[in-house]
């Protein structure tokens, strides 16, 4: 074999190491990296790993089913691929590789607003209904072109992400200059892509045009990211409050979810506002940093919540068995987003099916193990209160 060792990639941490190998390290650095000394982004990951789940014997689980249904359509398994700004950079028109993955496995995508591919591409590549991400932004025809646009080719279900009233302090992008127009910057960054000639050639040169799809005519190049940071900057609107939300749901007719929600009282706001469901998110760790986990807020918005709302959550997932917690704890559904990026890094359309793969097959095993055959079955029952020995 010559000393030679290949490894398939099985787990997210598996695609994720092959994605650094693969991307210039501003790319890695900006999908892989959180806000300050990223301590909420550690957490997200660690608030799983600190729930204990019972196990069951001697339950007849013959007929495990992991499907469910999630904003009113038909899932394999209560997960959905959550938007990730610039994911057509990390792949070669990256988005539609995702959609095609996600439609494979059975379980819907979520277009970002800020993506490489638009919502005319990603329709042609899909197969089922998928969802669209909005920020709000300062022009409010922008925002309802947007929605239109939206609506024509299908979109079933708007996440509306309310937790970038300002851009979170995220010091990788400092360090590797990604933020910087500077002849260093620019030199460290030529340097980067010259020394990824995979990328170079795949994402580089063959997956043009590189603009932001949905926003093509109003944002700068992506490939300078301290251009792209300066627009989300003087474009996104600061000023958005429930009122916002109101008019929102006046225009928007399908579903409406509210992403970005860490407290009982928002979360209540945002129903009383006309929102079908919230997305308990700390924006993956991107924003303040210090914050909880989104797992462990999660109870407390299930609680105040009640029936009136689906209620959805981010951050941390990193398996099937995290999926099982999350809707032990309440969660409709959860959305995942590096996982599915490094994947599409890794191996494209191909390696985010695989990862997919494995993770339901993850939910189906640690189903049989808690002795319950659907995922209506899965409860607070489920989570073991005892501490971990």
């Amino acid at each position: 074999m010559g000393g030679t060792y290949s490894v398939t990639p099985v787990t997210p941490a598996d695609y994720r190491r092959l994605a650094e190998k693969r991307l210039p390290r501003f790319l890695f650095d900006y999908i892989d990296g959180g806000a300050n000394a990223e301590i909420t982004l550690a957490a997200n990951v660690d608030g799983f790993r600190n729930i204990a789940l019972r196990q069951r014997v001697m339950r007849d689980v013959s007929t495990i089913d992991t499907s469910t249904m999630l904003t009113g359509e038909k899932s394999a398994m209560p997960v959905i691929l959550a938007p990730i700004g610039m994911a057509g950079m990390m792949a070669r028109r990256g988005e539609a590789q995702a959609v095609r993955a996600a439609n494979e496995v059975g379980l819907p995508f979520t277009l970002s607003t800020v993506g490489i591919c638009d919502l005319a591409e990603v329709k042609r590549a899909a197969s089922k209904p998928f969802w669209f991400q909005l920020y709000m932004m300062r022009d409010r025809g922008v925002v309802q072109e947007l929605l239109a646009r939206a609506e024509s080719v299908g979109c079933t279900t708007l996440a509306f992400t309310v937790d970038l009233a300002v851009t979170g302090m995220r010091h990788r992008d400092l360090r590797n200059g990604a933020l910087s127009s500077s002849l260093q910057a620019r030199a460290v960054k030529a340097w980067e892509i010259g020394s990824h000639p995979q990328w170079l050639v795949d994402v580089a040169l063959r997956g043009k045009p590189h603009g932001f799809g949905n926003l093509a005519d109003r944002v700068p190049d992506p490939g300078r990211l301290e251009a792209f940071t300066a627009w989300v900057a003087s474009q996104f609107d600061s000023s958005v409050t429930w009122k916002d939300i109101e008019w929102l749901r006046s225009v928007w007719k399908g579903k409406l979810l509210i992403k970005g929600v860490l407290e009982p009282d928002d979360a209540k706001s945002a129903v009383a506002a006309g929102a079908d469901g919230v997305i308990v998110s700390n924006h993956g760790g991107r924003q303040l940093d210090s914050v909880a986990s989104s797992v462990s807020k999660l109870p407390h918005i299930v609680e105040a919540v009640g029936d009136r709302a689906d209620v959805f959550m981010d951050g941390g997932v990193r398996s099937g068995i995290d999926v099982f917690k999350a809707v032990a704890l309440g969660a409709k559904g959860v959305l995942i987003g590096r996982p599915w990026v490094w994947a599409l890094a890794a191996r494209g359309q191909t390696g985010v099916r695989d990862m997919l793969a494995v993770m339901r097959q993850e939910l189906r095993i640690a189903m049989a193990l808690s002795g319950v055959n659907s995922i209506a079955e899965i409860g607070r029952d489920a989570i073991d209160d005892l501490p971990r020995g």
